[in-house]
């Protein structure tokens, strides 16, 4: 028995996909060109490949001739293999780290300079020392005894200033509050600068801001410069999901609740009864049905299908017809219909099994040659 699907086939398959898929690959090709055309430029703040001006190419650069290795990365991993005894660690923006490992990193370094440290890592991994005020960028002087800062002389800077016991502070503020502090740590220091103004290549050649970054980042051999990057799997410990936001009485709020809606659920339900038949509200042709299902197969262009439609159910009457069994194969129906028929078999064959009509015309001749075949055999 030949049967027509008309479930979808590859062609109508593509044709209802192509385009979300065109849309699909659009937008990662656009994505693709956005990162080529990016390529191994470098932006942002205190970027030592940027020649931006707020970048720090000509400090990167200055370091590099006098010696300094200078070794960017941007991951706490690479952070991790670049650090040692003999490395000076810039930290660009230290409020992206952790404070566990923020502090595991100052402790592997000689000494550490961070820029513009907030809140939460003072809080965290510096707790002596607090915010004091902020003022403008502009030039001050070191009124200090730290060596960088009397060898540099006036500067550019400004920004924040931090204030702490014990602590030495450099050009302060307005607010009174050093805008260069330096802690003395173990077997070295950690120097807070309240702006980055004094590394950047708009500044660098301003008053002896040049002297300063020279002396606070190439007193060791190697510079290891880390730009934390959002992006860093290893920073998602310092995120909280949004259920670490959600107040514990709130859990045990909705845990009585649910049994609220389960107790009410239970006293509502209704157990149901046996099926009830009721007659239908309107009585609907029989021959509807078959007008609607005929319209379905001319609106699906499926001639093919309903052309065995119509064959298996000429095959099931004529299988009644001749006293044949349900299950009798297509040769004995064939054989039997040519007998009673007096038509060759393969003339039945053709009508009863063969190959699905190709159109709505071809649909038309073998209805009334299944109607012929039905009336002869039907005949004593």
């Amino acid at each position: 028995m030949t049967t027509t699907s008309v479930s979808p086939d590859l062609r109508r398959i593509w044709r209802g996909a192509r385009i979300p898929l065109a849309l699909l690959a659009l937008i990662f090709a656009a994505g693709a060109l956005l990162l080529l055309a990016r390529g191994e430029q470098t932006h942002g703040a205190l970027e030592p490949g940027s020649y931006e001006p707020g970048g720090a190419h000509a400090l990167a650069k200055l370091l590099k001739d006098q010696g300094v290795d200078v070794r960017t990365v941007r991951t706490l991993a690479e952070a991790d293999d670049a650090i040692g005894k003999d490395a000076t660690l810039l930290v660009a923006q230290p409020e992206l780290v952790p404070a566990k490992r923020f502090d595991a990193l100052r402790a592997g370094a000689a000494d550490v300079v961070l820029v513009t440290p907030g809140p939460r890592t003072l809080h965290d991994s510096l707790p002596l020392v607090h915010p004091a005020g902020q003022s403008d960028v502009g030039t001050l002087s070191p009124q200090c005894t730290v060596a960088a800062a009397v060898a540099a002389g006036d500067v550019t800077l400004g920004g924040t200033g931090y204030a702490a016991p014990g602590a030495r502070s450099c050009y302060p503020g307005e607010d009174g509050g050093g805008t260069l502090l330096q802690l003395a740590d173990t077997g070295g220091t950690t120097t807070l600068l309240g702006s980055p103004a004094p590394l950047t290549n708009a500044r660098l050649a301003e008053q002896g801001n040049a002297a300063l970054a020279l002396h606070l980042l190439g007193a060791h051999p190697k510079l290891v410069w880390y730009l934390p990057s959002p992006s860093d799997p290893a920073l998602d410990d310092s995120r909280r999901s949004i259920f670490d936001l959600i107040p514990a009485g709130w859990y045990y709020g909705a845990a009585q609740v649910g049994v609220a809606v389960a107790l009410l659920a239970l006293w509502r339900a209704r157990r149901l009864g046996p099926v009830v038949t009721e007659p239908l509200p309107i009585v609907v042709r029989a021959a509807e049905t078959a007008e609607g299902r005929a319209r379905l197969y001319r609106r699906g262009k499926a001639a093919g299908h309903a052309g065995e439609t119509l064959r298996e159910a000429a095959r099931t009457r004529l299988r009644t017809t001749l006293g044949l069994p349900r299950d009798a194969d297509a040769q004995a129906l064939v054989t039997a219909v040519s007998t009673r028929t007096g038509r060759s078999p393969g003339d039945i064959g053709a009508v009863l099994h063969g190959p699905p009509v190709p159109d709505d015309p071809a649909l038309v001749r073998l209805a009334g040659e299944l109607d012929r075949v039905e009336r002869e055999a039907g005949r004593t």
